[in-house]
């Protein structure tokens, strides 16, 4: 949750919070856990949360609407991007909006990761030096391996791993790197 966020980044408590905005406890609680929709909100409560958040109204309200695709999804939209915008325009328009640290920022860390290995596979291809920018979250990475949903199926249906480990020796190193096999971002349709 966006509000839950701020505090963390602000070291705010909600108690803090609510005391500050005159929002009752509950109602913040309910916004926190994501049982009451910013959206859902009157606008007095929504403008005295980014007042004391010392955000915009909007930005509160959109970082709320944003909601977390599937995974295969998050990858599928990417490569799309990758494909229509080519390779350094995908590099810039990434590395500009700083979409992998926040998606980091929401616990998202597969989106994270998966784009962050999209942008250092992509530098490399091209001999474009890598952004240093997210050298701390290149020392991280999921702690257990993602492998594609077909993969997974695959699997299922032979009842062998045989395929999760040539899945991982054929995966392009910089998303192993973050634990997420993926070794084709460019033949999407």
């Amino acid at each position: 949750m966006i509000v839950t966020d701020l505090l963390a980044d602000r070291g705010m408590t909600k108690y803090r919070l609510s005391q500050n905005s005159r929002i009752p406890y509950t109602t913040l609680n309910d916004i926190c856990s994501g049982k009451t929709s910013l959206a859902r909100c009157s606008a007095e409560t929504v403008y005295r949360l980014a007042k004391e958040l010392h955000v915009t109204m909007e930005e509160l309200l959109e970082a709320d609407r944003q909601e977390r695709c599937s995974f295969e999804l998050f990858k599928s939209n990417v490569c799309h991007k990758l494909k229509s915008l080519g390779d350094i325009d995908f590099l810039i328009e990434t590395l500009e909006s700083d979409d992998i640290r926040v998606y980091y920022r929401k616990k998202w860390y597969p989106e994270s990761f998966y784009l962050l290995a999209m942008v250092d596979y992509i530098s490399r291809e091209n001999g474009v030096e890598l952004c240093i920018e997210y050298d701390d979250l290149r020392k991280q990475k999921l702690a257990d391996i993602v492998y594609p949903a077909g993969i997974i199926a695959l699997c299922a249906a032979q009842k062998d791993d045989a395929p999760k480990e040539q899945a991982r020796i054929h995966a392009i190193p910089e998303f192993m790197r973050f634990n997420i096999v993926e070794s084709e971002v460019r033949d999407v349709n």
